[in-house]
């Protein structure tokens, strides 16, 4: 009997070892600050504490704003007592450096501005090894001096890797990956590429995606138009390690894709077709699974889990869900992960990351962006309200209020993703950046 015990222990353990696949974990930036976007792990969390769990009438104090920046939606990043933000202005689109209290050190530009349909700058900025880093809405990837904002090179991944610009333009925030700045330049010569951050001499560059026949079973991808390159997507990458490599996950137009980081490979392809080829939330790892969604797709949102096996990855489906979040991104909060709807504009859940089943909701606030610190979220809704959130056993719980857009005025675009550092809270819409002091005990 005894040794029967020892037997069943065993397979019991081996089961349990089994289901246990190991869990991915995202890279973060070894920059101080919040030096990229969403963060330091791209993820939209802060593991800040000592906030205000409960916000006064009115909202936060605001230390300071600024009322000069341009049009635009691209999110503040900060790094090293500096605070680099873009702005559409005139013709050219304008990178800012500000001090800590916003005041101007430099000015640089980037290029021409984005005049079509929803003028304004997209992008935001990355920080790292003494360099800025920002692609523009028309395929620019330019390197700038942190400290001077002397433009130190430029190269036109369209151009480069014979790509096509998208119909509300290219708006990825540049992944910088140690000594490489890692782009999706959807073109016939390569989906992602990675650039020298001293030169922009290219390092790597995946295949492209063609949509077709595919070679295997990792790389799925639409049927037609057969020989098409699949261009770049509004989304932003993310890096993590699972099993034995380095991964680059992102949106292309059509599909989402996973990189080897070191080498470039394409390693497994989904298609994710939504109907005007919108594919704008960075995607979410969970474990040893990755999120993506789009509005408007045939399939909705997807989670997919990854096995890398060495040589080969593959890739299966775990589950879909109708939750189709544009541009403001999820976030992940324990064992919750938590977005908005997009065409159901007033409803925000909470999903269970393992079964894709929609546990709560609120009706409270418009679709927007979030941040997670010291037990709260910090949403930024597209009307312009900000909400200081719990997730609590079964509901939200709202524990403030602030009004980013103007009192009494109608609001539609408050895109810019919130921003939080040592206790301050920056709120950016169009030409204004505020900064708000969020601490428990200033």
């Amino acid at each position: 009997m005894k040794r029967w015990i020892l037997i069943l222990m065993g397979c019991v353990g081996a089961v349990g070892a089994e289901a246990a696949a190991p869990a991915g974990e995202l890279i973060a930036s070894p920059e101080p600050g919040w030096p990229q976007w969403r963060g330091p792990r791209r993820d939209g969390v802060s593991l800040e504490t000592g906030l205000l769990r409960e916000w006064p009438e009115g909202g936060p104090a605001v230390l300071w704003s600024v009322t000069n920046l341009g049009r635009g939606w691209s999110s503040p990043v900060i790094s090293g007592g500096r605070i680099y933000v873009t702005g559409d202005a005139n013709d050219a689109l304008v990178i800012h450096a500000l001090d800590l209290q916003g005041r101007t050190v430099w000015q640089a530009t980037n290029g021409a501005a984005w005049t079509g349909s929803w003028p304004g700058a997209r992008a935001a900025c990355a920080v790292a090894g003494g360099r800025v880093f920002h692609l523009n809405a028309h395929g620019r990837v330019a390197a700038f001096a942190a400290d001077s904002g002397r433009e130190l090179w430029a190269v036109n991944v369209l151009d480069r890797f014979e790509g096509r610009n998208i119909t509300w333009a290219l708006s990825e925030c540049l992944l910088v990956d140690g000594p490489r700045v890692i782009v999706t330049a959807g073109g016939a010569k390569a989906l992602m590429a990675a650039l020298d951050v001293k030169t922009g001499a290219t390092v790597w560059q995946s295949e492209p995606l063609l949509l077709g026949p595919s070679p295997s079973a990792a790389l799925e991808r639409l049927p037609e138009p057969a020989g098409e390159a699949d261009g770049a997507g509004y989304a932003s990458p993310i890096l993590f390690r699972l099993g034995t490599r380095r991964h680059i996950v992102n949106c292309s137009n059509r599909h989402a894709f996973g990189v080897d980081a070191d080498t470039g490979r394409l390693l497994w392809t989904r298609p994710m077709p939504t109907r005007y080829r919108v594919l704008a939330a960075t995607p979410v790892l969970w474990r040893d699974c990755v999120f993506a969604t789009g509005p408007d797709g045939s399939g909705g949102g997807r989670m997919f889990r990854i096995r890398d096996g060495g040589d080969a990855v593959a890739v299966e489906t775990v589950w879909t869900s109708p939750l189709d979040t544009g541009q403001h991104g999820l976030t992940v909060v324990g064992d919750r992960m938590v977005g908005p709807h997009y065409r159901q504009a007033n409803r925000w859940v909470c999903v269970d990351p393992a079964t894709g089943a929609e546990v709560f909701e609120t009706r409270e606030m418009s679709a927007g962006a979030s941040i997670h610190a010291d037990g709260r979220l910090i949403c930024v809704t597209q009307s312009g309200d900000v909400f200081l959130v719990e997730v609590g056993e079964g509901a939200f719980r709202i524990h403030g209020r602030y009004r980013l857009a103007p009192p009494g005025k109608p609001a539609r675009d408050c895109w810019a993703h919130p921003v939080l550092l040592e206790g301050r809270l920056y709120l950016r819409h169009h030409e204004v950046l505020r900064c708000l002091d969020v601490r428990s005990a200033p």
